[in-house]
């Protein structure tokens, strides 16, 4: 059995409308570029403020994905 390396990093993702569409689109942008992503952990959820409102919020993703190649 051949054995799998992750490597894992830390993405920051924002979105005006919830934590969970911030979430998702640091994964997805992730996507565009790296391959074999296996798990995404939410570690930290803040929200941006200006002029007392809530402007933006934002999510702190652990993203791990295989790492090596020539599989």
């Amino acid at each position: 059995m051949a054995e799998s390396i992750y490597k894992v990093i830390q993405l920051v993702g924002s979105s005006e409308t919830s934590w969970e569409e911030a979430a998702k689109n640091a994964v997805e942008r992730a996507g565009q570029t790296l391959r074999d992503l296996r798990i995404a952990e939410v570690e930290k959820l803040d929200m941006k403020v200006e002029n007392g409102k809530v402007a933006s919020y934002r999510a702190r993703v652990n993203l791990s994905f295989k790492y090596g190649g020539g599989e």
